[in-house]
C-alpha cells in the first residue's frame, strides 16, 4: 500500500512584476500602429516591450518530492527561495503556473496570522468558521471546543472579536484551530515566530503529537534548531528549486555550511608572515588519528599544531567552543590546566581533552586563537564545523529533543519531606 500523502511533480510558479499595462484608447493604438510602421526597424526609443517593463520571477521551478504519511517535513531556505510560496501552492491558495500536486486528506493549514478568520467574529465563532472550512461539521468542532481553548490560553478572549486580538493572540488561536481539528496534513509557516518562547516550545510540541498520531506536517521556519528537534526530513530549497533533500540534520547542515556537511580537520596550504601561526587543526590524537564521527558519548580530543617563527613573548593559545548560531558556548586555555605556552621559535603541538558526554546531536564549530595581550591576534582558525550524532541513551530518555546547547549530567537526589 503506498503511503505517500503529498505528491509533487514539477511545479513551477511564475509571478510578473511590475504594474500590468494600462489600456489604450482607440486613438493611442492608431498612434502607436503608426509609428511602428513609420519607424519599423530604427531604435526610435519609443517602443519598450512588456516583459522589459514588468519582467517575470519563477518563484518555483521544476519542484518534485514526496511525503509519506507521518513525516514532519522541514521546508528551508533563504527570503525568496520559495517555502511560502510552496505551501500556499499546497493549501491550494495559489494555483501553480505549470505541474501537478496530489493530496490524500484534508489540509489544515497556518500560513499568515489568522488566514481564515473573519476579523468581526469572536473567537468562539471563528473555531467553527474554521472548521467549516477544514469540512469538518458542528459535533466535531464541538467535541475538540474546550481543548482548542485551553490549548491557546484564550479563556477570557473567546467572545471578543478577534479584530482586538493582538499579532500574539491571533496565532494562538490560529494555530490551535489547526492543530486540533484532526487534519491529516497539517502546513506551518514561519508565524510560530510571533509567539512568546513557552508557546513556541508548546506548538512544537504539539507538532511532534500530531506526527505520532500518523498525521504529516510541513513546517518552514528559520530556526534551524526547532527544525532539527522536530523533523525528520528536510528539504532545502534555493532560488525556486530544491538544492537538498534528505534527513533534518543532513539538510540544514548543507544550509549553514554553503554545502559542506562536516569538517574533521583543517591544515593551512599557504605560509604565513605572522610570528605564530596555526598549521594544522584536527579532530583526533597525537598520532594525527582522525575521527570519522563525533558522538553524544565520545569524549573527543582536538589537536592544534603550530609554528614560532621568532620569540613570542606571552604568547596566548584559546580554544572556543561555538554553537550553530555563532555564539560561544565556553572558552578554555592552556592555563587552565597549568600549561605555559612554549615562547621560543620551533613547532609545537597542543591537545585538548573535552569532557565526556556534553555534547547533544546537534552541529556546532569550533575556533582556535593564537594572541598576545600587547599585540592582539597573531592567527587563529575560525568556523570549523562538526556534526554530532546520537548514540547512546542521554537524549532519548527525553524523546521531543533536549533543549540546550550541550547536555550537563547533574546529580539529582529525592528530598524525603516527612522528616
Amino acid at each position: 500500500m503506498d503511503d505517500t500523502v503529498i505528491k509533487v511533480e514539477n511545479i513551477s510558479k511564475r509571478y510578473r512584476l511590475g504594474s500590468a499595462e494600462p489600456y489604450k484608447t482607440l486613438r493611442e493604438s492608431i498612434v502607436n500602429l503608426v509609428r511602428k510602421t513609420l519607424y519599423s526597424g530604427k531604435n526610435s526609443g519609443l517602443e519598450q516591450s512588456g516583459d522589459a517593463k514588468s519582467g517575470e520571477l519563477w518563484a518555483l521551478h521544476d519542484v518534485s518530492f514526496d511525503v509519506k504519511q507521518g513525516d514532519i517535513v522541514g521546508v528551508i531556505g533563504r527570503n525568496g527561495a520559495g517555502k511560502s510560496t510552496l505551501l500556499k501552492i499546497l493549501a491550494r491558495i495559489t494555483e501553480p503556473t505549470d505541474g501537478r500536486i496530489t493530496l490524500k486528506g484534508r489540509v489544515g493549514s497556518l500560513l499568515e496570522v489568522g488566514t481564515g478568520f473573519h476579523p468581526e467574529l469572536s473567537g468562539h465563532e471563528n473555531i467553527y468558521l474554521y472548521g467549516a472550512i477544514l469540512g469538518m461539521n458542528r459535533y466535531e468542532v464541538t467535541r475538540k471546543f474546550d481543548e482548542i481553548i485551553a490549548f491557546s490560553e484564550l479563556e477570557k478572549f473567546v467572545e471578543t472579536p478577534v479584530k482586538r486580538y493582538s499579532s500574539g493572540m491571533y496565532m494562538r488561536l490560529a494555530f490551535a484551530v489547526a492543530a486540533h481539528l484532526d487534519p491529516e496534513i497539517l502546513l506551518v509557516d514561519e508565524v510560530l515566530a510571533v509567539g512568546d518562547a513557552s508557546f513556541q516550545q508548546k506548538c512544537l510540541g504539539k507538532m511532534g503529537e500530531v506526527s505520532r498520531g500518523g498525521r504529516t506536517v510541513l513546517f518552514v521556519s528559520h530556526n534551524m534548531s526547532s527544525i532539527q528537534r522536530l523533523c525528520t526530513k528536510g528539504i532545502l530549497l534555493d532560488k525556486g528549486k530544491i538544492a537538498a533533500t534528505g534527513s533534518a540534520l543532513e539538510v540544514t547542515e548543507q544550509y549553514l555550511q554553503g554545502g559542506v556537511t562536516s569538517s574533521l580537520g583543517w591544515v593551512r596550504d599557504t605560509d604565513s608572515a605572522s610570528d605564530a601561526f596555526f598549521t594544522k587543526v584536527y579532530f583526533g590524537d597525537s598520532n594525527s588519528r582522525m575521527d570519522e564521527f563525533v558522538t553524544t558519548s565520545d569524549a573527543p580530543g582536538i589537536v592544534m599544531e603550530f609554528s614560532l617563527k621568532r620569540k613570542c613573548r606571552e604568547l596566548q593559545l584559546s580554544f572556543d567552543l561555538l554553537d550553530r548560531a555563532g555564539e560561544v558556548v565556553f572558552v578554555s586555555l592552556p592555563a587552565d590546566s597549568g600549561i605555559r605556552m612554549p615562547d621560543e621559535p620551533g613547532n609545537y603541538s597542543m591537545r585538548i581533552q573535552l569532557p565526556q558526554e556534553i555534547f547533544l546531536a546537534k552541529p556546532y564549530a569550533i575556533r582556535t586563537v593564537l594572541w598576545i595581550s600587547r599585540i592582539g591576534v597573531l592567527d587563529k582558525v575560525d568556523n570549523l564545523r562538526f556534526i554530532v550524532q546520537e548514540t547512546d541513551a542521554f537524549s532519548n530518555r527525553n524523546p521531543e529533543g533536549r533543549l540546550g546547547v550541550i547536555g550537563v549530567r547533574c546529580t539529582w537526589a529525592a528530598i524525603d519531606l516527612k522528616k
